[in-house]
């Protein structure tokens, strides 16, 4: 009796957890899932109208992005500014992020709160702002220098521009992974004779490889996409973001612009597994 009592409860306790968290799956398929197969199925579409109702299913879309020289080097050009962002973050942001492990509580706090307070305002915003302190600088050198080059327009105004934004992206994840290395292990290694730059090596930086993982997707992806940076930093250079808004907002070819982020959705979801390949392999290798 007490056994069908306790059953009877747990039913009732799975039911309240289903009710519970019915709103997220609510929320997951309705802004997530159906737009992401409308997305899917536009991609097959053929003309410029936007209902699928009024179109013919087609592979011509991605047909001519596979064979479009000019969108194939947008495209080549987005990953590789995108990978340049995150060598770059991820060579300023480790080295920060073990620098503010290393210091007081209360200086955790605040240098957490300064490299993540950007992030808080209009990304338009900080780069205008960006832009405007480039130009600034580059007056004053080209006062001293008169063939000093103005890098607005080109890619290390963009690298800038990218390394500025997502810089935050970088340092959190790692952060917040050395945070919870266990200093006893550091200090285990130090006591068996290791130096502290072998004990780093051998201990500290195996252990927050998964923070490092976790930074390089929070970087790479929308680096790779970004619509803003290129915008403004770039002159309207022509990348992957440009490309999409220019075919299928501009252009009003819907369909063309959701066969090219599907494209770029399945090379991003394949970098994301293989990042967590490497990451599951490098696990099971230290243990």
């Amino acid at each position: 009796m007490k056994n069908k009592k306790i059953s009877g409860n747990e039913k009732r306790k799975q039911r309240l957890n289903t009710l519970i968290i019915s709103p997220y799956y609510l929320v997951l398929i309705s802004l997530i899932l159906i737009p992401i197969l409308i997305m899917v199925l536009y991609s097959f579409t053929k003309g410029e109208s936007a209902s699928l109702f009024e179109v013919s299913f087609t592979l011509e879309n991605y047909l001519n992005f596979f064979t479009n020289s000019e969108f194939l080097y947008a495209m080549r050009r987005s990953i590789w500014l995108a990978l340049l962002t995150t060598v770059a973050t991820l060579i300023i942001g480790y080295p920060l992020a073990y620098f503010i492990t290393q210091t007081r509580p209360r200086t955790q706090a605040l240098l957490i709160l300064l490299i993540s307070a950007p992030m808080w305002i209009n990304l338009v915003i900080r780069t205008i702002a960006l832009k405007q302190v480039i130009e600034f600088f580059t007056e004053i050198a080209q006062g001293i220098y008169p063939n000093f080059p103005n890098i607005i327009g080109t890619n290390t105004a963009m690298v800038i521009g990218l390394v500025h934004v997502f810089l935050p992206y970088m340092v959190l994840p790692i952060y917040t992974v050395l945070l919870k290395i266990d200093p006893g292990l550091i200090e285990a290694a130090t006591d068996l004779g290791a130096s502290r730059f072998k004990a780093f090596l051998k201990v500290t930086l195996p252990l927050s490889l998964s923070g490092v993982m976790s930074g390089i997707l929070m970087v790479f992806l929308p680096a790779a996409t970004t619509l803003v940076i290129p915008k403004y930093l770039g002159n309207n250079v022509f990348l992957i973001g440009n490309l999409i808004e220019r075919v299928s907002i501009l252009s009003g070819n819907i369909g063309y612009g959701a066969s090219i982020a599907i494209v770029l959705s399945v090379i991003m979801m394949a970098m994301i597994l293989l990042v967590r390949r490497l990451d599951k392999f490098k696990g099971a290798e230290n243990d």
